[in-house]
C-alpha cells in the first residue's frame, strides 16, 4: 500500500520562487511537489496551501479523522506542515497538531528558512512543540518526506 503523505503551507507559500528567492529559494511549491512526486513514486503526495488559519485547522482536524465510520484507515500516514508566519503566533494550530499527534499521525514541520538566524520573533515555533522533527532549508521538504519514510520512524 502507498504511503500518503499531506503537505500542507500556509500563508504566502503559495508566492515561493517569487517572494524574497534569496531567502525561500527560486523553485515554485509546484517545482517542489512535483520533484518530489518524481523522487518518490510509491507515494501518494496531497499538497494543499492556503493563508487561512482555520482553514489549515479544518485540514489538520480531516488528516486525524477516518474515512468512514466502518473504515478506521486515518487518510494520511504523515502529515508535512509548513504554517509559515503561523507557526510563530498560533495556538490554535499548535493544539490542533498537538492533537493530531495524538491520533498517531506524525506531523513535521518545515521551513525553507533558517529559522534561528533570523529576526528574534521568527525564532520560536510554537508548531514546532509538538511535531515529531523539524527541517530547515531549501530542501527541507526533501528532508522531511525521507524521514518520514524511514523504518521506525
Amino acid at each position: 500500500m502507498k504511503q500518503r503523505i499531506l503537505i500542507l503551507n500556509g500563508p504566502n507559500l503559495n508566492l515561493t520562487g517569487r517572494r524574497q528567492p534569496h531567502i525561500y529559494g527560486q523553485r515554485s511549491m509546484e517545482q517542489i511537489v512535483l520533484n518530489l512526486q518524481q523522487d518518490y513514486p510509491d507515494v501518494e503526495f496531497t499538497y494543499i496551501q492556503s493563508n487561512h488559519e482555520g482553514v489549515l485547522i479544518d485540514r489538520l482536524q480531516e488528516a486525524g479523522m477516518p474515512r468512514s465510520e466502518e473504515e478506521h484507515t486515518l487518510p494520511y500516514d504523515t502529515v508535512i506542515l509548513n504554517a509559515g508566519g503561523y507557526s510563530h503566533t498560533s495556538v490554535a494550530l499548535r493544539d490542533t497538531v498537538e492533537w493530531l499527534t495524538e491520533q498517531e499521525v506524525p506531523v513535521m514541520e518545515v521551513h525553507l528558512s533558517q529559522i534561528y538566524q533570523r529576526e528574534a520573533f521568527r525564532r520560536h515555533s510554537l508548531v514546532g512543540e509538538v511535531c515529531q522533527a523539524t527541517f530547515m532549508g531549501l530542501d527541507a521538504y526533501e528532508k522531511a518526506v525521507a524521514h518520514s519514510l524511514m523504518p521506525g520512524k
